[in-house]
């Protein structure tokens, strides 16, 4: 699972085939993907990017860390495994909700 790059500070123009044609300047991307809104139109600001292999993630990370792309600097590291999650665990509340009394 080395192979997954997380890619931040995005510029918001940047759509998910923009983002392969620049990290295919490494190597093959098998897959890319900006996080958009729940609307699906607007980006985050952030995405990522899965390389075929981990030697060319970590070619990925070195080469575009800090690089900037239309005046914003990327963050780019490997990316954290995401946590598993309980389909019936609780969601956590919001800190603004008063609790009822």
């Amino acid at each position: 699972m080395g192979n997954r790059v997380y890619v931040g500070n995005l510029p918001f123009s940047v759509r998910d085939e923009s983002l392969a044609q620049l990290f295919a300047e490494v190597g093959e991307v098998t897959r890319a993907s900006v996080v958009t809104d729940t609307s699906g139109t607007r980006s985050r600001g952030f995405g990522f990017v899965e390389m075929a292999s981990d030697a060319l993630a970590a070619s990925a990370v070195e080469r575009f860390n800090g690089r900037e792309v239309s005046g914003r600097a990327l963050k780019v590291d490997l990316a954290r495994p995401r946590p598993e999650r309980s389909r019936n665990a609780p969601r956590r509340e919001s800190p603004r909700q008063s609790p009822t009394l």
